[in-house]
């Protein structure tokens, strides 16, 4: 696999898979959650325990891949968690499930942070951003196809045959990619594999900040993540089949809008300036999403309801190429560990936020209250994102 552009379009496959694997569970979540006899704040749980491990294990899979590549590494974590998916449905209980889904989410852990740096060797600065807006699309286009692909199979074969099918998938792109991929010669700023000098990183104030926005914004995705489909069927009075079409939205807004970020992040740091194009988006759609989810919260239209939670992701998913591009940017031939511990703090804040979402709705019977929340969580993210420059790479001798 020589050109860029089918190693992007393997990025864009894997980026599709991922997410069909990991929303599956949350499509799937209210009959579950019935035939379990899983609770609120006890579901809350068992999303949780997946983002809690993929983000444990976030930093060192990352730095992995910097350090002996990314084929073996994006080869091993694809084959890892494609058979978690695959052992998910024989879970019996609370505790069978909780433990399959934070083994899950351990090989899933680094799949990003990987991608970043296959992304950060086959493509030159000024063309990152855009890279990772199809990647992120994609994403996003996995998630919109969770909904439609899951209910009609379970609906037709019972929940537990997505997993099996989904898993599958990801075998078969294993198989792809081992034998199709190799990882080029490092040059220029990821001119050598070596590991990440933590000491020196942790003491620079941007990683502090780039981690913090990452972990605050990560609030706002992780709803639509993890409780989205429960939010409309519990929460707003959605039936199953209304659910699939309606949860699916906000999922092909956000494959729209991370292109158009891509392009748009490139495009405004030509005209404003790396440090200014890199952070003007992020800020902007962070706030303006905060108050489409604080609207969302005080609507009781249905209609309102989806169309403000479809603009929110949208807004809030232009700016995600940005910030995965900020990695590549000060990052340099680290940028696989500076994603991984960027990522690792948003897996953390995506934790909290299915925990807290659970012992809200259980403690005030109320899903809109926990929107509150994430809304003051995505302000928070938008002003620190503003304070982030771009231009200042964190080792000098990696550029």
């Amino acid at each position: 696999m020589s050109s860029r552009y089918a190693v992007l379009g393997m990025l864009v496959a894997l980026s599709v898979i991922t997410f069909l694997d990991r929303l599956c569970i949350s499509v799937a979540g209210p009959r579950i959650q019935d035939e379990l006899g899983i609770p609120p704040e006890r579901w809350g749980w068992v999303l949780g325990a997946f983002i809690l491990s993929y983000g444990l294990f976030e930093i060192p899979t990352g730095a992995l891949g910097d350090r002996i590549g990314q084929r073996k590494v994006l080869t091993r974590v694809v084959l890892w968690w494609s058979a978690f998916t695959m052992l998910t449905p024989f879970a019996t209980g609370f505790w069978t499930l909780a433990a399959t889904r934070f083994l899950f989410g351990a090989g899933e852990a680094g799949a990003y942070p990987n991608m970043a740096g296959v992304i950060g060797r086959w493509f030159d600065r000024k063309e990152r951003a855009a890279a990772q807006g199809y990647i992120w699309g994609a994403s996003r286009a996995g998630g919109a196809l969770s909904p439609l692909l899951v209910v009609p199979i379970q609906a037709a074969l019972g929940w537990r045959a997505s997993f099996w099918i989904f898993g599958a998938a990801g075998v078969l792109w294993c198989a792809i990619w081992w034998f199709a991929y190799r990882d080029p010669k490092p040059a220029g700023e990821a001119a050598a594999h070596g590991n990440a000098p933590w000491a020196e990183l942790w003491r620079k104030p941007q990683v502090w900040i780039l981690i913090s926005m990452y972990g605050t914004y990560a609030w706002g995705s992780w709803f639509y993540f993890s409780w989205l489909p429960t939010y409309l069927v519990k929460g707003r009075g959605f039936s199953e089949s209304e659910m699939a079409i309606f949860a699916s939205l906000p999922f092909a807004m956000g494959a729209i809008a991370n292109v158009i970020g891509g392009y748009l992040s490139d495009f405004a740091c030509r005209r404003l300036g790396h440090r200014r194009g890199r952070t003007i988006i992020g800020s902007v759609c962070l706030s303006v999403a905060a108050l489409l989810l604080l609207a969302t919260a005080y609507t009781a239209s249905k209609t309102a309801t989806v169309a403000l939670l479809t603009a929110g992701f949208g807004i809030m998913d232009l700016m995600l190429p940005s910030a995965w591009a900020i990695c590549l940017d000060i990052g340099g031939r680290h940028a696989g560990s500076i994603s991984g511990a960027m990522n690792m703090s948003g897996q953390f804040g995506g934790f909290l936020c299915t925990i807290v979402f659970g012992y809200v709705v259980a403690a005030s019977g109320d899903y809109n209250l926990p929107l509150l929340i994430i809304a003051a969580m995505l302000i928070i993210a938008a002003a620190l994102f503003h304070r982030i420059d771009a231009t200042r790479p964190l080792i000098a001798e990696s550029h």
